[in-house]
């Protein structure tokens, strides 16, 4: 029998260990994506193939579970908000931030939960919502120097707007996956100094659609 913090048993465990995290991590990802935040942890376990005490063995908070599940796509949004801040047009800079967030957001509800809720003790998360902030705020302002954004909007206003928006993204998606543009884009032309009549993103919704979209859009668990 091998003894020793180096031997093939203790190796063995490691290997086992980073396995299992790996699981409870794919597990955790796909039902965040599917339930929201609020998945039961229990569910993501068994999901996993582990057991309750595994599960808070690795991650003793739901916080540090979500944090772990999201790390790299908070990282990917600091990082579009930093492409959006260097383009020269604050109007272009911002459509393409926007359209970055609402594309991953219609891609995952976990990501909805995670940038319209407060959950605390979630590091990587409380930065991004800084980050996300300023880089609304100084967009704006830039772009109301410029000229194309209205000059009574404030970044509160903004930011209410697209949160109450992102929570309809969901259901938009189940009537038809990019129905969300056109929604945003309606959003967005009311920011414009001067608003445009440019056609307006597909698809429309029909109106079975529409009462598709309506039947899912239920109030938030």
């Amino acid at each position: 029998m091998t003894v020793g913090a180096n031997g093939p048993d203790a190796v063995r465990r490691r290997r086992d260990a980073r396995r299992n995290r790996e699981l409870l991590v794919e597990a955790a990802r796909e039902a965040f994506a599917e339930q929201g935040l609020d998945a039961p942890l229990d569910m993501i376990a068994r999901r996993a193939g582990v057991g309750n005490a595994t599960l808070y063995r690795h991650f003793p908070s739901r916080a540090a579970l979500v944090d772990e599940v999201f790390r790299d796509t908070l990282t990917e949004t600091m990082a579009a908000g930093e492409r959006a801040r260097t383009t020269k047009d604050a109007w272009t800079g911002l459509l393409d931030y926007l359209d970055a967030i609402f594309t991953g957001l219609a891609a995952d509800r976990g990501a909805i939960d995670l940038m319209t809720t407060r959950l605390e003790n979630v590091a990587t998360l409380e930065a991004v919502h800084a980050h996300n902030r300023e880089t609304v705020d100084v967009l704006l302002r830039r772009g109301r120097e410029q000229g194309t954004v209205r000059g009574d909007l404030t970044t509160e206003d903004l930011l209410f707007a697209l949160a109450a928006l992102s929570r309809a993204v969901p259901a938009l998606t189940i009537a038809a996956p990019d129905a969300w543009r056109r929604a945003l884009a309606l959003l967005l032309d009311g920011l414009r100094a001067s608003p445009t009549t440019a056609p307006l993103p597909e698809p429309s919704l029909t109106p079975a659609q529409l009462g598709d979209a309506l039947g899912h859009l239920g109030p938030h668990r």
